[in-house]
């Protein structure tokens, strides 16, 4: 699905709200953000990142707070495109690899879990352009309506 049908959706979704709201967030932009596809069916949304020189820590890897960014901002989004508006209560952040400078970009598969009434439950796998898992996240978003 393409990123303008992803938009549409959202703001679809979104009706007279969209225009009082920030969409893609400018940290999406900042951070050269891509949505790659959306699910609705299996509520699924995948994201793409590339691996900037100005996310690195002093050893030459992104940052965990950046990839933490990367899955909050595919988090974000699927929560608009599969629930009422929501916004992020608790991120968890597992990381396997580190993710360094020979990897052009970071993709991230965010899952939309469950609904138990104002809460969601989110999942997110990261990984590079080769498919290895990088990092695996956990969210819990609330319901601000």
């Amino acid at each position: 699905m393409s990123e303008k049908k992803i938009m549409d959706i959202i703001h679809q979704r979104l009706g007279d709200r969209a225009h009082d709201l920030l969409i893609p967030p400018p940290v999406f932009r900042e951070m050269n953000g891509e949505f790659l596809d959306f699910d609705l069916t299996h509520g699924i949304l995948q994201t793409r990142f590339p691996v900037l020189e100005k996310f690195l820590n002093p050893y030459g890897s992104m940052q965990g707070g950046m990839i933490a960014a990367a899955v909050d901002n595919t988090f974000g989004p699927l929560g608009m495109l599969v629930a009422p508006p929501n916004v992020t209560r608790r991120l968890e952040m597992k990381y396997s690899r580190p993710v360094t400078t020979g990897l052009d970009f970071i993709t991230v598969e965010a899952r939309f879990i469950d609904r138990q009434d104002r809460w969601l439950t989110f999942t997110a796998e990261v990984r590079d352009q080769a498919g290895r898992l990088l990092a695996r996240a956990k969210a819990r978003h609330w319901i601000i309506e």
